[in-house]
């Protein structure tokens, strides 16, 4: 029980050295002091030339796309070997260059059903490392602008307010 009789407790003083959280969601957390990925984490002050990449397509996608190329390229070589390219119609041509637009369809439909995922690279003590990645545009969107953040507060000193920590300038009288 309080002095003013509310069963509350009172609030907390911030810590002195407490770190500043820049994005936390479960699994990812970001302070001015570390970047924690799952069990993996960095110190922010450690991490150097912070970039971003597209990672690589989705296997699934390329192989349907080299099947399909392979198998019209096949039915190509044995219609011409077989002398059944004189005997076709101009309708079986034009089903023909249809189809052979297949591999460029499930590449398109591949990118959309199956993105590649976003990934967050930096060099961590001399090596490239791969931070963090993502198929969330925006969630990878919050991450890096976090950790860019967080990047900038460890080189500029930290995250004190610049006008209330100087001294200001007042003229003599």
């Amino acid at each position: 029980m309080q002095t003013d009789g509310s069963a509350t407790h009172p609030p907390r003083p911030p810590r002195a050295n407490a770190p500043t959280l820049l994005y936390s969601r479960p699994g990812i957390v970001v302070t001015d002091e570390r970047f924690t990925v799952g069990r993996k984490s960095w110190p922010v002050a450690e991490l150097a030339q912070i970039w971003t990449a597209r990672g690589p397509h989705d296997r699934l996608a390329l192989r349907a796309v080299a099947v399909t190329a392979a198998l019209i390229g096949a039915v190509g070589v044995l219609l011409g070997f077989t002398g059944g390219l004189q005997r076709l119609t101009a309708t079986a041509y034009l089903v023909l260059g249809v189809v052979g637009l297949l591999p460029l369809l499930l590449v398109l439909i591949g990118d959309r059903w199956r993105p590649p995922p976003y990934e967050l690279w930096g060099r961590y003590r001399g090596a490239e490392v791969l931070l963090f990645s993502s198929d969330d545009e925006r969630q990878f969107g919050q991450v890096a602008r976090a950790v860019r953040r967080a990047r900038e507060g460890a080189r500029l000193g930290g995250w004190a307010d610049p006008v209330a920590t100087a001294d200001p300038w007042r003229p003599r009288r």
